[in-house]
């Protein structure tokens, strides 16, 4: 395998020097005991590394296909298309490979300071943001074998059915509930056997899914309190979503289930893959003549001039939806009007970077209780903690993220089981002052976060986020220059559209509700209602308060999405077809969360290994007389 580059090894050694100190201040850990844990680490570790496809040294100059992007959808991308034994696919990241420090759940939070994260920013706000450093939002998007299935916290949803009914609905013929029904029933080694379901579920898949094997007294209460206020517990990967479960994660014997985990690992040794790793595509070459994709222009590290790579059939642009339209823009496909402003020559003209949608909820609302059971990071690696991970992959390291439970809900119809759901509650086992960093992680600026938070250090205290599922606002992705390397400009537009915050009102109505019943008493919870000083005018728990406090703590749940939007050649706005294919483009498309019409009301890395199972089967389709 081709060494590894010196700002990976950097961001490691950074890691796994987190984890060494952590273990040395928890008093409770002997020698023997951190020793043998970090001896577990490095077998792991190792273990992990020759599993995963090696970095190719040298490329052919010509593959069948080439993919642009080796997240979750490249990576089952890859996965697929060579099970054609006599297709050659190249498949391209610009990140370095994923190791196993990274696939400890609690450890996520982390991940989003290191180099396997594109870290890119919102442009200023006066309008959302309020509280962040510049009054920009940080967009964590995954720079690593894997993508973003590496950086997220694992929570796996799939959306409620009348989601692709609606993508059908708009002409996206092929895309309703009950024909994606059999991908994500593909996707799933399902492993949650009281709610096993044969016909939602699947369990000879790649991708395990699993509640996590340890869940605090918090998780608990919430789970009861949600029963005593009337709410099924249900699978919402099932026949409906409304109601309340302790969390579906993509997590594997305690461990993250990454794209690249679950799909490259098995294939290791495939002779007709090629990974080639830390390399970013600059531009897709498209012959002017004929509108036809015939390779790829990229460039690793290291290496002054560019590879020119050919593809004889098809380029697959699995970039992600900043990365994707990004890309198609600098290889002359999108706005008419931007690309010229850009001095890119445009060879077709297109509403790429329109239509971005993501998922945001309001972040902050913390409630104190009166015992010791919140996760903690000052008290989580401790000697026994340590031991049931690192010897059996339990305790509350397991946990994704903190992420312990979700609730789904309607808030037009709230009494409704069956009803489509507008808004998720999920709620965390600990707070902004749980983890020193977490408020780093958010972009909130430090002197904000110590004026209002500065006087729980120390407390037991979880929190509950309500996230809008089913936003009407609508942002846009454009390009700074005609430079790659240049991050593009990133306008979500959060609240444009004030159907947004109303709903966001109603969401966090409902979760002061559920903190409020019996459940909940028995473990002291009480609300912390020190206010943001540019709020406090409003007067505390007022519908104004909320308005301001969610512009102010408007948290991205990382969910960017539809910035190549599927559709017919009828919508004016789309980008590809219901093949997935570039209108008036031949041989190039985009899989992955990009082309999602209208983001769907779930978490959004379920639906992405959905769409480029689905994706594969098309390229099939159009190759099956292909020898």
């Amino acid at each position: 395998m081709k060494a590894r580059s010196s700002c990976s090894q950097r961001m490691e050694n950074g890691i796994f020097h987190t984890v060494i100190v952590i273990a040395i201040i928890s008093s409770s850990v002997t020698r023997g005991q951190l020793i043998e844990g970090l001896l577990n680490i490095w077998i792991a570790g190792e273990n992990q590394n020759s599993q995963e496809p090696p970095d190719a040294q040298f490329l052919q100059s010509e593959y069948d296909f080439i993919i642009v992007g080796a997240g979750t959808a490249g990576c089952v991308l890859a996965n697929r298309l060579t099970e054609n034994p006599n297709w050659k696919v190249l498949l391209i990241e610009a990140g370095t490979h994923e190791n196993y420090v990274m696939d400890i759940p609690m450890l996520a939070n982390y991940l989003q300071f290191t180099e396997n994260n594109w870290k890119y920013m919102t442009q200023p706000s006066g309008n959302f943001c309020l509280g962040m450093e510049n009054n920009q939002c940080h967009f964590p998007r995954g720079k690593v074998v894997g993508g973003s299935s590496v950086l997220n916290y694992m929570l796996y949803s799939r959306g409620h059915h009348e989601d692709f009914d609606r993508w059908a609905r708009m002409g996206n013929i092929g895309w309703s509930y009950e024909e994606v029904l059999p991908y994500f029933k593909k996707i799933e080694n399902f492993q949650i056997p009281e709610m096993y379901n044969e016909i939602y579920h699947g369990t000879d898949g790649y991708l395990t899914v699993t509640n996590p094997p340890f869940h605090t007294k918090i998780a608990a209460s919430l789970v009861k309190a949600g029963t005593e206020m009337g709410w099924n517990y249900v699978d919402y990967n099932g026949r409906n979503m409304v109601g309340i479960s302790f969390s579906q994660a993509s997590l594997r014997d305690g461990v993250r289930d990454s794209s690249s985990r679950a799909y490259l690992h098995p294939i290791n040794g495939r002779k007709n893959l090629t990974v080639k790793k830390v390399t970013q595509v600059s531009k897709v070459l498209i012959d002017p003549r004929t509108s036809t994709a015939y390779g790829v222009e990229c460039w690793t590290r290291g290496r002054r001039s560019p590879y020119v790579v050919r593809a004889r059939k098809e380029v697959i642009l699995s970039a992600g939806a900043i990365g994707s339209p990004q890309i198609l823009m600098l290889s002359g496909v999108g706005p008419r009007y931007h690309l010229k402003r850009k001095g890119i020559p445009v060879l077709q003209n297109l509403k790429v970077g329109y239509n971005l949608m993501d998922h945001i909820a309001c972040g902050g609302i913390t409630f104190l209780v009166n015992e010791s059971i919140s996760l903690n990071t000052d008290r989580m690696f401790t000697s026994q903690n340590l031991k049931d991970y690192f010897h059996r992959h339990r305790g509350p390291i397991s946990v994704p993220g903190g992420l312990e439970v979700c609730s789904f809900h309607n808030t037009e119809n709230p009494n409704d089981p069956e009803a489509y759901p507008d808004m998720e509650l999920f709620y965390l086992g600990g707070s902004m002052v749980s983890d020193s960093t977490l408020h780093k992680n958010f972009a909130i600026r430090t002197e904000l976060f110590e004026q209002v938070y500065g006087p729980i250090k120390g407390r037991e205290a979880f929190m509950i986020f309500p996230m809008i599922l089913r936003p009407k606002s609508r942002g846009r992705i454009m390009l700074k220059d005609s430079n790659f390397r240049s991050k593009p400009l990133i306008y979500p537009n959060y609240f444009s559209h004030p159907h947004d915050m109303d709903v966001m009102i109603k969401g966090i109505k409902l979760l002061l509700n559920i903190t409020q019943q019996p459940a909940m008493k028995r473990i002291g919870t009480t609300l912390y209602e020190k206010p943001l000083p540019k709020c406090a005018i409003f007067g505390f728990g007022s519908d104004n308060y909320w308005d301001c406090m969610a512009r102010h703590f408007t948290l991205t749940i990382y969910h960017q999405s539809g910035t190549c939007k599927m559709g017919p050649a009828t919508d004016k706005a789309a980008v590809v077809n219901p093949r997935l294919q570039v209108h008036g483009i031949n041989g190039l498309r985009v899989i992955d969360a990009s082309v999602m019409p209208e983001i769907t009301a779930a978490h959004t890395n379920a639906p992405t290994y959905m769409i480029a199972e689905k994706g594969a089967d098309l390229i099939k389709e159009d190759y099956k007389n292909d020898t």
